[in-house]
Formats: structure tokens, sequence, C-alpha cells
């Protein structure tokens, strides 16, 4: 497993290469990366593609743009024709409820807590399909990846979880609507239960110029960069839960030496 930035996970499960929410490229319309820009090797020998919600910083055609033309991208059900006509071919749909077998993968559909537009929540123009998660099963494996959402109460159904991505932050120095911060990602461990979780979600973008600028609303935004999984992690200790947290930097490998999967 490897921490691309933001909610751009690299999985190897039962001989297929797993990409969820891929960015890839330097900039998203306005926000500039400030971590390292993922090289070729990390995902150009992807085959499966899981994208959880329609916002550009989820949803990136630029980056969708520079994988495999044989990468099976998975979109939530509605949005599929609106992708395939912006040329990406290989399209499947999926919903919350819904299954999709891969390989030797099974993906679940699982709700989220999030706006399905694709340009937001007040938005009435373009293209709109419900956000969702994923959980990745493989043999005695099974990895949530939440994409974008809040607490809500299904997460404690989400069956035995051995290893979740949860988001504990954004991109800018406040969040909107439909989003965790490290306080409440530590509730969603209490009701998910995962053996480790990796927090994603923070470090790797911001509005271009912010975390240079002097004065509080700069250093405020660099603490951003930087200060939520330490804050998530934190919480998680002090509410007792037996979950590891792997704070990992954006473009490092997760350190999953010595953990070992949930039996059932």
């Amino acid at each position: 497993m490897r921490f691309l930035g933001h909610s751009t996970v690299r999985l190897e499960l039962a001989g297929s290469v797993v990409l969820t929410d891929p960015v890839l490229t330097g900039r998203v319309g306005p926000l500039r990366r400030v971590s390292p820009q993922p090289h070729r090797d990390h995902y150009g020998d992807a085959d499966l593609v899981l994208l959880s919600h329609l916002h550009g910083d989820h949803l990136h055609l630029p980056s969708l743009r520079r994988l495999p033309r044989t990468a099976r991208v998975v979109v939530p059900r509605g949005a599929g024709r609106w992708l395939r006509g912006r040329g990406i071919r290989n399209v499947d749909e999926l919903a919350p409820g819904e299954e999709l077998v891969h390989g030797a993968l099974r993906v679940h559909g699982v709700p989220a807590t999030h706006s399905g537009h694709r340009f937001g929540p007040r938005s009435t123009h373009g293209p709109q399909a419900e956000a969702m998660g994923h959980v990745i099963e493989s043999g005695n494996h099974r990895v949530y990846a939440a994409g974008d959402t809040d607490l809500f109460p299904g997460m404690a159904s989400l069956g035995r979880i051995d290893a979740a991505l949860l988001p504990v932050w954004g991109w800018g120095p406040s969040l909107g609507p439909g989003h965790l911060d490290p306080p409440r990602a530590a509730e969603a461990v209490g009701l998910l239960r995962p053996r480790v979780v990796v927090p994603v979600h923070w470090g790797t973008l911001a509005v271009t110029g912010l975390p240079q600028l002097p004065g509080r609303i700069g250093a405020r935004m660099r603490r951003l960069l930087v200060d939520p999984p330490h804050r998530f992690a934190a919480a998680v200790a002090s509410a007792g839960a037996p979950t590891q947290v792997l704070v990992t930097p954006p473009g490092a490998a997760v350190a999953l030496d010595g953990v070992q999967p949930v039996t059932p």
C-alpha cells in the first residue's frame, strides 16, 4: 500500500493494482500540490480505479487520462455516460449497496455523507451522482476507502475492516459540510473498529500561494498541511481504541510490517 497524496492510495491486492480517487498532477484547478508528485511507477500499472464522487479533487480528468487505457474505472452510478463523454472508455458504475467483481477482488459500494454534485452542494447544473465509499475484499483482507464523508451510523455496520483509509482534513483553512476533521475521524474509528487506519486527505493540496502568506493566515495553513493526522492519532489513542494509526507522509509506502489481518 502506498499513500500517493490527498485521497489517492495504491493498493496491491490479489494480483490487482487498485487506485482510489487518483490525483496525480501538480495542480487541480486553483489548488497546487505541496507534496511530491506521484511517480509513474506508482500508477502506470493500475488496472482498477475507484472513484468515490464527482468533485474535481477526487474525479480529476487530467489524472485519469494519465492512467493506462485498459484500467477499469468505477464511477458512482449515474455518472458513467458523462465520464465516457470526456474520453474515459473503460467505465463501470457502482452504487451503495451494490457489488462489483474484479478478478479475485470484490468491491462493495457503501454509503457516504457528502455532496455528490460535480460543482458542490449549491450548484444546480452539471452531473450529479450519489457520493460513496468502497470496501475492497480479497480473501481474508477487507479495506475500507471512505472517500469524502462525515460520520454516519452505518459505519458500524460495514463488517470486519482490516484497514481503513479515513479523511482527516482537506485542502483549505476550513472544512465544509460532509467532511471529517481529526476528532470526528477518531469517532469514525470507534464505529468501524479497524485493525489499522491510514489518515488521508491531508498535506497534499492548498490554494495557490496560501501557505506562503505572512502572518496568521499563512501560518495556520502551514500547520494544517502537517498537524491533522497527528491530532487524529492522538484522539484515537485518547479514546483507548486498539486501532493502530499509520501516519504516512504523502508519497510514502504505508508501513504495514507486522500488521496482521483480523480473523473472521
